[in-house]
């Protein structure tokens, strides 16, 4: 319980997350979704769509410059490049998109068939993509709908309207096939327009104008910083350190690339490289991106303090709104780990400030909102964000939230939540996804625990981080294993990284054990370090506390 880095959505929202997401929020933006969760999620971190800057004398400061200076105060497919190509209309969606729509519909028919465990899932899953195409297709009007959102991953596309350019991408690469830069740029495009709307589809066509850029261009840098950012998108993390690998020998200054090389050893646990991939991004290429990821490597190490001076940096040298709504909501982010929920909300509502479209801060003022008591607010601002971003992080968070209000009707409003998470993730599923990691999550409290057992065990054969050892401790403990759990909560607590949702868990599996002082010095630092990290979690936390009095 609680969010991860995702990424949930690669570092998600720096995910995700959220994670998340989870966290994952953070792991999946420039800074963070997805390292989740957020990743990141991430989790969905990773900065597609600008064309490189060139390498001039001038210099920003970098992140290690700032830890020595005092802180400051606080086509749709294609745009008919070839006549073999098919062609879609521009996807100028946001808000509760067609596509949001499109995965209720999928979930509401998904839980008809609950009894027999979503038989017929692919069928009912090509109904519902099948929906979304016929409300994207080529030859109906768009839909006129609010702009999206400005605040995307620093440096796509200049930091203006995501849906706008990639519209004028489409109508360039009409009129200009053979042009290999606009088509790494469009795929990027896709890629952040898939973390920012929550929507997976948008992933193989990325992987098609990103193919296509390397077809005109083989081993263009661009196409190639596109590719890793689009394997981190989808949790293959080792894809995405190789691609970036390969762009960063064609331009050792590629940020992308740079970026994308410390999400995918963060992503895979090798934090060691992680750190000096860090510390070489901000030789090369400091700003924003490298920034965030520099500041993530310190937090996983325990060093919050280094972490928030260099996002306080990076925040006073940002200019874009864009910008400063990312970097303002992971230090909200950052100060929500570690229980100071006022200088959260202070940071969200800057972000907001420059960008109140902006979902990453709407859904961490939402957590900050139901951490400080004001629940109603909390739900309020929690289901404007799963309308319009389904995410297995804020989904499960809303349901938890209308479990802990307990109103008539809460019960089944959470089962709904609960049940769009297993939607979304046969949708990722079906588009390149790995979703193991939260499938497990989700699952371990809210579905099938057996399912929550095999995903876990399966992320961590692919990759060995603190958050798939709390995921996997977590999934061992409701399938009744907490001897076999006992390690791997340990090991998730082990770097340093200051996370209540791990302390709890590794509590509760203490007690389980028998290991009561543990267990009970556990619980405690959760609660001293963040007292509302879940809406069900702290509550079971302090129970549990209770008990062993």
């Amino acid at each position: 319980m609680g969010p991860r880095r995702q990424d949930d959505d690669a570092m998600d929202g720096r995910k995700g997350s959220t994670g998340r997401k989870g966290d994952s929020e953070r792991k999946n933006g420039a800074g963070q979704e997805a390292m989740d969760g957020r990743a990141g999620s991430v989790d969905d971190r990773a900065t597609p769509g600008r064309a490189e800057p060139a390498v001039s004398g001038s210099r920003s400061p970098s992140a290690e410059d700032i830890t020595h200076r005092p802180a400051k105060p606080s086509p749709a497919d294609s745009p008919q490049p070839a006549p073999d190509e098919p062609s879609e209309a521009p996807s100028v969606v946001s808000g509760p998109d067609q596509r949001v729509a499109a995965v209720r519909r999928f979930a509401a028919a998904g839980r008809r068939w609950r009894g027999a465990q979503l038989v017929g899932c692919a069928a009912l899953l090509a109904v519902a993509l099948t929906g979304g195409a016929i409300a994207l297709g080529a030859g109906r009007a768009p839909v006129t709908v609010p702009a999206a959102s400005a605040a995307v991953d620093p440096g796509v596309l200049g930091g203006g309207d995501l849906d706008a350019s990639i519209a004028a991408l489409q109508a360039h690469l009409r009129t200009q096939p053979k042009d290999s830069g606009s088509w790494a740029t469009l795929g990027l495009a896709y890629v952040e327009q898939a973390r920012t709307k929550g929507d997976p589809a948008r992933y193989p066509q990325a992987e098609r104008a990103l193919s296509r850029s390397l077809a005109l261009a083989p081993d263009n840098d661009q196409a190639l910083a596109g590719r890793a950012a689009l394997a981190a998108a989808r949790h293959d993390f080792k894809d995405a350190l190789a691609y970036a690998d390969r762009a960063l020998r064609q331009n050792p200054y590629s940020e992308r690339a740079l970026s994308s090389r410390i999400d995918g050893l963060v992503e895979l646990g090798r934090y060691a490289e992680a750190w000096k991939a860090a510390e070489t991004a901000d030789t090369r290429k400091p700003g924003v991106p490298v920034f965030t990821r520099y500041a993530y490597v310190h937090e996983l190490r325990g060093d919050v303090a280094t972490a928030r001076r260099v996002l306080e940096q990076a925040l006073a040298g940002a200019t874009s709104p864009g910008d400063i709504a990312y970097v303002a909501a992971q230090l909200g982010q950052l100060a929500w780990n570690q229980g100071d929920y006022r200088t959260a909300l202070a940071y969200y509502a800057r972000a907001l400030a420059a960008d109140d479209t902006y979902l990453p801060a709407l859904e961490g003022r939402a957590r900050a909102q139901a951490a400080s008591g004001d629940r109603a607010a909390a739900i309020k601002g929690m289901e404007t964000v799963v309308s319009r971003y389904p995410l297995p992080g804020p989904l499960v968070e809303l349901g938890e939230l209308y479990e802990a209000r307990g109103a008539a009707g809460d019960q089944a409003r959470a089962r709904r939540q609960y049940a769009l998470v297993d939607a979304w993730i046969a949708l990722a599923k079906a588009n390149g996804v790995n979703a193991d990691l939260d499938t497990a999550l989700a699952a371990a409290d809210h579905g099938d625990k057996a399912a929550a057992l095999r995903a876990a065990r399966a992320e961590w054969a692919r990759r060995h981080t603190v958050h798939t050892a709390d995921a996997l401790a977590w999934a061992l403990h409701v399938n009744g294993r907490d001897a076999e759990a006992l390690p791997y909560a340990r090991q998730a607590t082990a770097t340093g990284y200051r996370n209540a949702a791990f302390l709890y868990h590794r509590g509760v599996i203490e007690l389980a054990t028998g290991d009561r002082p543990a267990g009970r010095a556990s619980l405690t630092a959760a609660l001293r370090l963040n007292p509302g990290f879940s809406p069900l979690g702290a509550a079971e936390a302090r129970t549990a506390l209770e008990a062993t009095k």
